[in-house]
Order: structure tokens, then C-alpha cells, then sequence
């Protein structure tokens, strides 16, 4: 197994972004380059060890999505081929290769656009405490995991300062971004979340939920960031689909498992994980790029 690529340094390019995930960097003034790093965070904390071609494997699954939905919404990747990249990033070609894309620049909307077909996570959490999510109501006796009847908008405001998304009703939607634009978003994430679940149905998974963003280039609504990764979607094995409790899906569960395991107390610094729980890891990932893009190499 590689090493992990934990931190970049690209020299004299400018680092606009350093995310949980991803370094972003600009490169003259329409143009930014995306680097999905091997970090992972559990518990809102990046921990001290990686998982090694963790960033390799969400680019590769946002590229295959973007292809995917290339006829439902255009997107904002310019070209993931680093031998394509200026030749300022020509030094870095090793490090970049398969893990990056440069992008057009969008102003971002500030909501996460959230889509659930399945009750789970803080979902579940709300529909306990109050019958609804994000003031839509739901069925009364829904089990955790159980299917909805139909799949919702749930969005959630952005917030950058380390804490969850906060879940927002759709009226607090258009007061950030106006009413064509949130109607629109709602449009485009059920749209795209009904093409995508139907893929993975074919692939032997349930998309429980996921999350997109969106931003305007000359106007024009465009998906952006990352797209149905296990890092932003909750995929299940759907042979193993039992509601009634949680399922065991294909992203950081053994990492979570391991944190609660030693007692933590999800405060900074964050601990470094065991071989053992980094390999499982590695393997969860690997395998769902595997099933979602039916390829067996990156």
C-alpha cells in the first residue's frame, strides 16, 4: 500500500483553501486547482494518520459521477489530466497525478444540497425529536434506515467553523440564494439523486443519502466540489439492508468504531489510527469505487 499524502506544498502557488480533505490552490484569476489529500476526520477532527490513496479514489469517483451526469448538469472540472496542468505545476506532476483537477472558478451557493431516500444519521436524529426534517413531515412509526416514501430536500447551511452543517428549511433557502435559484437547486439534486440511486441500484447498493454543492459561473448553476463519494453519500451493501437500526455502509465506520473503542474525548489533537484500521479502510474505499464504477484499478 502507497503512503499517504497528507499534506501539499506546491512552492510559490498560492494556497487559497486548506479543507478537511481537499487543498485548493489558484491559479490566475478563473482558474483553481483541487487536491484531494489522504486526510479523514471523524468526529469534525482530522486525524493525525491517513489512509493512504483515499484522495486518489474520491477524485476518480467524482470524475466517473461528473461523466455520468454530464447530460443533466454541467459541472465546473476543466481537465483531471496532469499532463494537461501549466507547466508551474509541472515539478509536482508525481504528487498531483490522479488526485487533482483544476476547475473553473464559481461563486459558491451557501447551502448543502441534501437528499435522503432512507431515514439515517442526523435525519433520523430530527425525525425522533420532532416528527420532520428540515419541516418536512414525515410518517409517523418510521425505523431508523427505513426507506421514505419518496425522497426529500433537506438542505443544511454551510458553516466553517468546524462544527456539522446546521439543517435549514427550504424557505431559509431562498432567503440566501432567492426562489428561481432555490427551486432550481431542489430540481437539480433530486434529479441527479434519482439518476445516481438507479445506477447504484444496478451495482448492488442503496444511495441513501448525499449531499451536493453548487455555484454560478456567468450565471449558470453548475455542480461542483465532490460528487457521491463515500466522504459526502451514505452507501449500503443492499444485500445486507435490514432496517431497524444502523447499516453498515462503505466509508469511515472503522475509523469511528476504533475512536469510540480508545475513549476518546473528539478533542483536539486528534489520535493516529492503528495499521490494522487503515488497511480496513483503505479496503472499504477501494471497494466501493470498485462497485460504484465497475473498474478495478484507479
Amino acid at each position: 500500500m502507497a503512503t499517504a499524502l497528507v499534506n501539499t506544498d506546491l512552492g510559490s502557488l498560492p494556497l487559497t483553501t486548506r479543507g478537511k480533505v481537499r487543498d485548493i490552490y489558484s491559479i490566475g484569476d478563473r482558474e483553481l486547482l483541487f487536491v484531494a489529500t489522504d486526510r479523514i476526520s471523524a468526529f469534525d477532527h482530522v486525524l493525525a494518520t491517513g489512509i493512504p490513496d483515499k484522495g486518489r479514489i474520491l477524485t476518480q469517483l467524482s470524475l466517473f459521477w461528473f461523466d455520468v451526469l454530464n447530460d443533466t448538469v454541467k459541472n465546473h472540472v476543466l481537465t483531471a489530466d496532469a499532463a494537461q496542468f501549466p507547466p508551474v505545476l509541472e515539478p509536482y506532476r508525481d504528487q498531483l497525478a490522479g488526485r487533482s483537477m483544476i476547475v473553473r472558478r464559481a461563486q459558491m451557493l451557501p447551502v448543502e444540497c441534501v437528499v435522503r431516500a432512507y431515514i439515517s444519521g442526523s435525519g433520523w436524529k430530527d425525525y425522533q425529536a420532532n416528527g420532520s426534517i428540515c419541516g418536512i413531515r414525515l410518517p409517523a412509526g418510521l425505523r431508523e434506515s427505513d426507506r421514505l416514501p419518496e425522497p426529500i430536500f433537506t438542505p443544511a447551511a454551510k458553516i466553517h467553523t468546524g462544527g456539522h452543517d446546521e439543517n435549514i428549511s427550504f424557505d431559509d433557502v431562498v432567503s440566501a440564494v432567492g426562489a428561481d435559484h432555490a427551486n432550481e437547486l431542489r430540481r437539480l439534486t433530486l434529479e441527479i439523486f434519482d439518476k445516481a440511486s438507479r445506477h447504484a441500484e444496478n451495482r448492488g447498493l442503496v444511495l441513501a443519502d448525499t449531499k451536493f454543492e453548487f455555484g454560478l459561473i456567468d450565471g449558470e448553476i453548475v455542480l461542483a466540489d465532490e460528487v457521491l463519494t463515500p466522504d459526502s453519500s451514505r452507501y449500503w451493501p443492499a444485500n445486507a439492508y435490514a432496517p431497524g437500526g444502523p447499516q453498515p455502509s462503505f466509508d469511515k465506520q472503522y475509523v469511528r468504531d476504533y475512536l469510540e473503542s480508545i475513549r476518546w474525548n473528539k478533542q483536539a489533537p486528534a489520535p493516529g489510527l492503528p495499521p490494522e484500521v487503515v488497511e480496513r479502510t483503505h479496503e472499504k474505499y477501494l471497494e466501493a469505487f470498485r462497485l460504484i464504477t465497475g473498474r478495478t484499478t484507479l
